[in-house]
């Protein structure tokens, strides 16, 4: 005899367990893409050198280069997240990550200053979509206490591919040639596009928001835990989120206390994505020009991309449990370093092992803003609350390689470049510190709960 049907509360369900067998395929998963997504974004300051030697770029042009990939993801975290809120999270990330696949190998096939352009626009478009909607997909399949923790071990993956870039570029470019570099990127990210067919699920948090397809929540639940017994017929809630209805439009993401957080999340998120992108596209040939070879520039990157994600794992515990103050240590701590290494003479030496922790720090300021930025939306528009901090970001993402070749040009000496580049880590702890009051107010209001209170259903 078929059970009654029951109502499941997948909030309470989800925050009652765990991690399980079905949290560590999907983090996992999800791992393996952005380690490519990291690849891609280090892989073109790695190969920047090569391309110039061979395709005759400048200083200006290889910023322009840089820029346009940048350009491309904020199109793209804007277009996907619109799309991952309105058809689901599961087909969008893979449809992303083929195209991702695609087009970083046709990069390899880009033999003019024009196709590189154009090439890494597109490149970038499709990458744009899927970090935050692998972070929404994730945070809805865990409880609240472990989201900023599960965000940030997925980044880890992506800070190995930044790692990686590095010692592959040296591996590969000097025998055949910095197009063997996006053929080994672009080969390994459509590997990963298959596992995503094969394994990757779509968000029953996403699907019981929008009544949708009680059977695919059902035999998904029953995936997460066997002993459940959930059916198509069962009424599924989320009962720690606020209905939002109908069809998503910006002004969503400014409602009740939103409208003070969203802003605050942007500003330091484009305050941390100037920072990285500077460091990560210019890194490599601030080294070369300090007369230090090429091997050395490259690995030495490659280790302060490893030592930021330490340090973000190092935080992310206390994000959870601390709230977006935790947040603004990173970046206090980057601050002094960063004028240290910019404006006081030292040694060769002293500077690689300064230069080094600065960065460092930057890299693991950039963990805790991204293990924060999709939390504190609704289910409805998580992915657009993620994909739009994300897309705006990369307002900083383009400003980032630009500034650093006007700066690089401008006659000044380069190690200045580490004191202008101050600024960001000191805006991103004023934002982070804004956000927590937010967040302790919202607490204060509705406990335990990552909805704000003031957001109604329209």
């Amino acid at each position: 005899m078929a059970s009654a049907p029951r109502t499941i509360d997948i909030a309470t369900f989800i925050d009652g367990r765990k991690l399980g067998p079905f949290n560590y395929k999907l983090i996992i998963l999800s791992w393996l893409i952005t380690v490519f997504d990291g690849f891609d974004m280090m892989m073109i300051s790695f190969t920047a050198p090569y391309m110039r030697d061979e395709l005759g770029l400048d200083k200006i042009m290889l910023g322009n280069v840089f820029s346009s990939g940048l350009f491309g993801m904020m199109l793209g975290g804007f277009a996907f997240a619109y799309i991952g809120d309105r058809i689901g999270r599961r087909r969008t990330i893979i449809s992303a990550a083929f195209a991702f696949g695609v087009l970083t190998t046709a990069t390899a096939f880009a033999q003019s200053y024009e196709a590189l352009l154009v090439l890494r626009f597109l490149d970038g478009f499709a990458i744009g979509g899927m970090l935050p909607l692998a972070w929404a997909l994730n945070i809805e399949y865990v409880p609240n206490r472990m989201r900023s923790t599960v965000v940030t071990i997925i980044m880890v993956g992506y800070s190995l591919g930044t790692a990686l870039a590095g010692p592959v570029t040296v591996w590969l470019a000097p025998q055949y040639g910095w197009e063997a570099v996006f053929i080994f990127g672009g080969v390994g990210t459509l590997l990963c596009a298959v596992a995503l067919l094969w394994g990757l699920p779509e968000s029953v948090r996403f699907l019981a928001s929008k009544g949708i397809k009680p059977d695919l929540i059902a035999s998904t639940l029953n995936k997460v835990d066997p002993a459940l017994g959930a059916t198509a017929a069962d009424d599924f809630t989320v009962s720690d989120e606020i209905k939002v209805k109908g069809e998503f439009s910006v002004s969503k993401l400014f409602l009740g206390d939103l409208k003070w957080l969203t802003p605050f999340l942007w500003l330091a998120y484009i305050a941390s994505t100037l920072a990285v992108y500077f460091k990560a596209n210019w890194g490599p040939i601030v080294y070369e020009d300090l007369n230090f070879d090429r091997s050395t520039a490259a690995y030495v990157s490659s280790f302060g991309g490893i030592l930021g994600a330490v340090f973000g794992l190092l935080l992310m515990r206390f994000t959870d449990k601390k709230g977006p103050f935790a947040v603004a240590v990173y970046p206090l701590l980057a601050l002094p370093f960063l004028l240290l290494v910019g404006l006081v003479p030292m040694s060769q030496n002293i500077f690689l092992v300064i230069s080094l922790i600065a960065t460092s720090f930057v890299g693991g300021a950039h963990f805790g803003i991204l293990s924060i930025a999709g939390i504190y939306y609704p289910s409805a528009i998580r992915a657009n609350g993620a994909g739009w901090a994300t897309s705006i970001a990369k307002i900083g993402g383009i400003s980032g390689p630009i500034i650093g070749a006007l700066v690089l040009s401008s006659g000044l000496p380069i190690v200045r470049s580490y004191a202008i580049l101050a600024i960001c880590p000191a805006v991103l702890a004023a934002c982070a510190i804004g956000i927590g009051l937010i967040v302790r107010r919202r607490g204060s209001a509705v406990p335990d709960s990552p909805v704000p209170s003031a957001v109604p259903a329209s």
